[in-house]
C-alpha cells in the first residue's frame, strides 16, 4: 500500500514536498516514482527513483526545479517540488513497480503496480 501526503495551494514560486511512505512490502531493489493529471488529461509521467541504485529520471517540464529522493529506514520517496508553476496544478500519484524499470519502461503508467491516492497540488499565479 502507497500512502501519499504533502500536497496543497501554494503561490508561484513556492515550494511544496510530497512523501510517499510504503507499507505492507518494501520496495527495496524497485522503481518508485510518481505521476500527475488533470481534469481532462491523461495522467504524465514527472519523476522516478530506482531503489536499488539511486538513479533518477524527470520530466522534461519538471528537471532543474523538482528533486526526488528516498529514505530507506522509512521505505518512503520523497517529491521535492520547487519554483512551482501554475501549469504544474494537478492531482498527483505515487506509483511502485514489482521490479526495476528502465528505458521507456519508466514512463508508462501500465508498468507500475501499485498506487497510492492521488493528492491536489493547486499553483496560484
Amino acid at each position: 500500500q502507497l500512502q501519499a501526503s504533502g500536497g496543497g495551494w501554494v503561490q508561484a514560486g513556492d515550494s511544496l514536498r510530497l512523501s510517499c511512505a510504503a507499507s505492507g512490502r518494501t520496495f527495496s531493489g524497485n522503481t518508485m516514482g510518481w505521476f500527475r493529471q488533470v481534469p481532462g488529461k491523461e495522467r504524465e509521467f514527472v519523476a522516478v527513483i530506482n531503489w536499488s541504485d539511486n538513479r533518477t529520471t524527470y520530466a522534461d517540464s519538471v528537471k532543474g526545479r523538482f528533486t526526488i529522493s528516498r529514505d530507506n529506514a522509512k521505505n518512503t520517496v520523497y517529491l521535492q517540488m520547487n519554483i512551482l508553476k501554475p501549469e504544474d496544478t494537478a492531482q498527483y500519484y505515487c506509483a511502485a513497480s514489482s521490479k526495476v524499470l528502465g528505458g521507456p519502461l519508466l514512463y508508462i503508467k501500465s508498468v507500475y503496480d501499485y498506487w497510492g491516492q492521488g493528492i491536489q497540488v493547486t499553483v496560484s499565479s
